[in-house]
């Protein structure tokens, strides 16, 4: 009989109080209580202590962080040299800059996911001669060993798996508020951070030379404060650069999603009825994966484009009241508010699946049911039941967060397209010269999409032709690129 040291003290050991958090955070608390589906080597013992009553210090003596257990910094290291050897362009990047240091003197502050992908990241920015201070943009989505292995390395980093909303806020603020450090460039993912400045401390914007901006949600937002004319530096929507559109919203997701979706409630998909409300990127990946799987798949659009390719594609297009009575699976991935409301929910049928693939948790109105009348049900890690009077129920995945990085993992390759896609945006922006950029949202220049992708190439032991000279005077392109116009629609 076969076991191991630490297993019987573990498994007998039991959280005594939940402590002093929101709602959200008790109705979470079994996402620190035990071995997650995503893997995070949280030492359970801890877990009736939120960090930010901890005094913990690295080995180096510094207490600038606050995560869960900074004694998981072994785990985490682990984690990133394996992700690293799936993101060959953060390498590259890191080899080639060395003797540079493009970004020596820049002060960054980031709200982003931290996980080991997002690590590697770090510690390229910080090889290229950036400080750093990071918090998390999703209060599920931390790798507690993985922000360990980060703060254990001198990375100021303010984030654990399972913050409430409170811990939320006051991370970015110890980001952000310290004495003796003003950020001068923001990497945001969602656009909470850049929120948090403007708000708190509107007159940090004045050294700031500007963000640089990953998600739909955080783009938007900066559109509308460009659009009001408060916008007071230059922003880049790396959203919508080629390789973040189609790699980390369409490929990314047509992976992630099933994964999400198995390790939560290990259902099957063949004959299921799925609706996916949305056919941007993220809706396509999602559609794909599932089609193939065998599931009957609907979509609900606004966008008659968007729309037109659903139907192509061969899913039937509807609204969402006409197939909510008869659907196993309901997913969002609009970017929207209250795209399923409390009237939706009373109307699904019983065990019916609910989750979200956007990067906001305003898709679906889970406040809604937070009444009286629901009973809520934890049943593992991220996978809460919601029970009606009369006994039907729901099943809720991540509390209608992000479903892939609360409940799963996504693929590492696709997510060094991504953060290498940041890294050169931060350096394009903070070595602009004075007037290049003027206080707009901007997208990345086309010759660093194609760069970005010229990166990653190799991996796949792939050679691509080279014009003539002949050819590209035919074409009236640059031998070395860009090759596409601006307006080309890949």
């Amino acid at each position: 009989m076969i076991q191991f040291a630490d297993q019987k003290q573990e498994f007998n050991k039991r959280p005594t109080k939940i402590g002093r958090r929101s709602l959200s955070r008790s109705i979470s608390q079994s996402s620190t209580d035990s071995y997650s589906s995503a893997a995070s080597y949280t030492d359970s013992s801890d877990d009736e202590t939120s960090p930010r009553d901890k005094q913990q210090k690295n080995s180096k003596g510094s207490s600038d962080f606050c995560v869960k257990n900074i004694k998981q910094a072994e785990f985490g290291r682990r984690e990133i040299e394996i992700a690293e050897q799936e993101m060959p362009a953060l390498m590259a990047l890191r080899k080639r800059a060395q003797g540079e240091k493009p970004l020596a003197g820049a002060k960054i502050v980031g709200c982003t996911h931290i996980t080991a992908q997002t690590a590697v990241l770090m510690e390229t920015l910080g090889a290229l001669g950036a400080q750093c201070r990071w918090a998390a943009c999703n209060i599920y989505s931390t790798l507690n060993e993985v922000a360990a292995a980060l703060a254990e390395n001198g990375f100021p980093v303010f984030a654990w798996k399972g913050e409430s909303e409170d811990d939320f806020w006051w991370c970015i603020d110890r980001c952000v508020n310290v004495e003796g450090w003003q950020p001068n460039m923001i990497l945001d993912d969602g656009g909470d951070l850049t929120h948090w400045i403007y708000k708190k401390y509107p007159n940090m914007f004045k050294k700031i030379k500007g963000i640089v901006e990953e998600s739909v949600t955080g783009v938007h937002r900066l559109y509308q404060l460009s659009k009001a004319g408060k916008l007071c530096v230059p922003a880049m929507n790396v959203n919508d650069s080629v390789t973040k559109q189609k790699f980390d919203n369409l490929y990314c997701c047509r992976e992630s999603i099933l994964d999400g979706l198995k390790r939560t409630t290990d259902m099957m998909f063949g004959g299921k009825q799925v609706v996916v409300c949305g056919y941007g990127e993220v809706g396509k990946g999602c559609c794909a994966a599932l089609k193939a799987m065998g599931s009957i798949v609907y979509v609900t659009e606004i966008d008659p484009i968007c729309a037109l390719q659903a139907c192509m594609d061969g899913f039937r297009l509807v609204k969402l009241n006409e197939v909510i009575r008869q659907v196993d699976i309901v997913i969002t991935c609009t970017g929207n508010k209250n795209v399923v409301t409390r009237e939706h929910l009373d109307r699904m049928k019983n065990s019916c699946i609910v989750c979200n693939m956007g990067h906001s948790n305003t898709e679906i109105d889970v406040a809604s049911l937070r009444t009286p009348e629901l009973t809520w049900e934890r049943v593992r890690s991220q996978v809460d039941h919601v029970i009606w009077p009369d006994g039907k129920r729901i099943v809720l995945l991540a509390e209608g967060r992000l479903l892939n990085l609360s409940c799963s993992t996504v693929p590492t390759f696709v997510l060094s397209i991504t953060a290498t896609t940041q890294a050169l945006a931060l350096i394009e922006l903070y070595n602009a010269p004075e007037g290049r950029y003027k206080q707009d949202v901007y997208l990345l220049p086309k010759k660093m999409d194609e760069y970005v992708a010229s990166l990653h190439l190799p991996t796949f032991d792939a050679h691509l032709t080279e014009l003539t000279d002949e050819q590209a005077k035919y074409l009236g392109l640059n031998k070395n690129g860009p090759f596409k116009p601006n307006y080309y629609r890949y």
